[in-house]
């Protein structure tokens, strides 16, 4: 099949084919919004070039490597004080010496690289609290709406999660969530899937870093791009009614106030602390999880092509063919489909680490930098509840909404995701 097709021609498919697969969840397929669908992909695939292919803005990403070394080394002189050695990746520092010619890699996931969350989070509040992410959050919503049409509710709460959380965003138009109509809604909920927060784009640098050093810069990229991908896919799929009218957001809601800029530092890292604690938590069950499931089909399947039946080769088989829709080769679909197998069933933390861990020769850097793009997202599983009761608690009246347009969402957002690694295959 690859030999057919270029490279790039699989991208552009992927990008029609994921629009096309929205359409068939879509409640009214005789609305589809043609100058939403020009407008986004032209949106997502001409931002991605000039990241990718103009000289400056692609220095401007490997530029960011520096924020995210010394984001790490800051945090480290913390960890080492609270955690010892085991905070530190300074092999200097460990009770033992290894034996000479010995290669000892000696990591602490939980130790060393999740407390990043801790001092991000509450290096934003600040940033917060200073009106500088405000600034730069509502200049993103007004060419969002300008370019997409949305409604100044839907585009302030889409833009905020290119930097705040799905939960948090949606706290910024706190006022509006009883006015906004059904698709507005679903398009809110969708941005939160399709899209990461802040808080969390260092530590998915720091995790990919070895494998580029400008991950920083693509991280934040891949949530950029993502929400047209995500507002276009939410109007296909949940239309706008004919006479229906965009919800205006004149002023955000406070969402967040703090006292002092101390007062912001403090309650940003307990709001960092407690992420981190969440999620060692979903890590440690779902890891569990996914051993459990494996060892019952060990024990009740027989091999199947020469090798058990596990998870992984399931979740492979599942998303292989959107991954290859993607751009990423036929002979490289199940490897990456196990990565968008994980990131839906578990979360992306632990795609991105398997990514980073895997041998050079499973993916190239064509594919790398798809998967990337593609595993950009919240859309995961556990995500429907953090969702379903976010937004339940901000305004209870839309809860029996929220709960049927939550798992649909999902689905939007992955679409959204996948498309944005379309568009990095599509110009690479």
């Amino acid at each position: 099949m690859d030999a057919m097709i270029s490279p790039r021609a699989q991208s552009a498919l992927g990008l029609a084919v994921f629009c096309a697969l929205a359409w068939l969840f879509s409640e009214r397929k005789g609305q589809f919004p043609f100058i939403q669908f020009a407008t986004a992909l032209a949106l997502q695939v001409g931002i991605a070039a000039i990241f990718l292919r103009v000289p400056a803005a692609r220095d401007s990403l490997d530029g960011l490597n520096g924020a995210v070394a010394a984001l790490q080394q800051a945090t480290e002189a913390g960890t080492t004080f609270l955690f010892g050695y085991i905070g530190t990746s300074t092999t200097s520092d460990l009770p033992f010496q290894p034996a000479e010619g010995e290669n000892v890699g000696f990591f602490v996931f939980a130790f060393q690289a999740l407390p990043l969350l801790v001092f991000v989070s509450a290096l934003a509040a600040v940033l917060w609290h200073w009106g500088i992410l405000k600034l730069i959050i509502r200049g993103f919503a007004i060419i969002v709406a300008r370019l997409l049409g949305t409604g100044g509710a839907v585009s302030l709460a889409a833009s905020a999660n290119v930097l705040l959380g799905q939960t948090e965003a949606p706290l910024l138009i706190r006022p509006y969530l009883r006015a906004v109509s059904r698709s507005e809604l679903f398009a809110i909920i969708a941005c939160g899937y399709a899209t990461v927060a802040g808080t969390v784009m260092a530590l998915y640098a720091f995790i990919l870093t070895p494998l580029d050093p400008s991950m920083l810069g693509h991280i934040l990229v891949a949530s950029i791009i993502s929400v047209p991908a995500a507002l276009l896919i939410a109007q296909i799929m949940v239309p706008p009614d004919a006479d229906e009218k965009p919800t205006r957001a004149d002023q955000e809601a406070e969402g967040f106030a703090y006292d002092s800029t101390i007062d912001a530092f403090s309650a940003g890292a307990v709001e960092g602390g407690k992420l981190w604690a969440n999620i060692i938590i979903a890590i440690l069950a779902f890891i569990a999880l996914a051993a459990l499931i494996n060892i019952i089909l060990d024990a009740v399947v027989p091999d199947i092509a020469g090798a058990p039946l596990t998870l992984e080769r399931v979740l492979g088989w599942i998303f292989a063919p959107f991954v290859w829709l993607a751009g990423v080769p036929g002979d490289q679909a199940l490897v990456a489909g196990e990565l968008m197998g994980f990131k839906t069933a578990i979360n992306e933390v632990i795609a991105y680490e398997r990514l980073a861990g895997l041998p050079p020769e499973a993916l190239d850097d064509r594919s790398t930098l798809i998967m990337v793009y593609a595993l950009c997202g919240f859309a995961n599983i556990g995500s429907l509840g953090i969702v379903i009761g976010g937004l339940s608690a901000l305004e209870e009246g839309r809860r029996s909404e929220v709960i049927e347009l939550a798992p649909r969402a999902l689905l939007a957002g992955t679409f959204a995701t996948l498309s944005s690694g379309a568009a990095v295959g599509l110009v690479w």
